[in-house]
């Protein structure tokens, strides 16, 4: 951030958690597709797939179009991710863990699971 502060001195860059007045517990580790990733408590498994700079994390079962969160509330089902196993888990909702595993979802999730 650039320009002057009170008094004409020069204002200086802030962070999200200082501009909100939070105080961020201790990170910790979770992986997606093997990679491992970071997060934070409190946040969910689709911000910290966005924290780590991961837009798309399923396909669509028709054309597999890449999809990832887009509503953010639960309600579109774009952020359909496969945690810890099981599939079909909306990442927007789901508070992130420490160790979760996700995995991107193809299709309707159940490709890798037996019939």
């Amino acid at each position: 951030m650039s320009g002057r502060g009170h008094a004409g001195t020069p204002a200086r860059a802030r962070d999200v958690a200082e501009l909100v007045g939070a105080s961020p517990g201790t990170e910790f580790e979770l992986s997606f597709d093997g990679r491992p990733i970071r997060a934070l408590p409190g946040q969910s498994i689709a911000a910290a797939l966005w924290t780590a700079g991961i837009l798309s994390w399923r396909t669509t079962r028709v054309n597999g179009n890449p999809r990832g969160a887009f509503c953010g509330i639960g309600s579109c089902f774009d952020c359909l991710a496969t945690v810890n196993g099981r599939p079909n888990q909306r990442a927007c909702l789901l508070p992130a863990r420490p160790g979760d595993t996700i995995t991107p979802q193809k299709g309707d999730g159940h490709g890798e699971l037996l019939r």
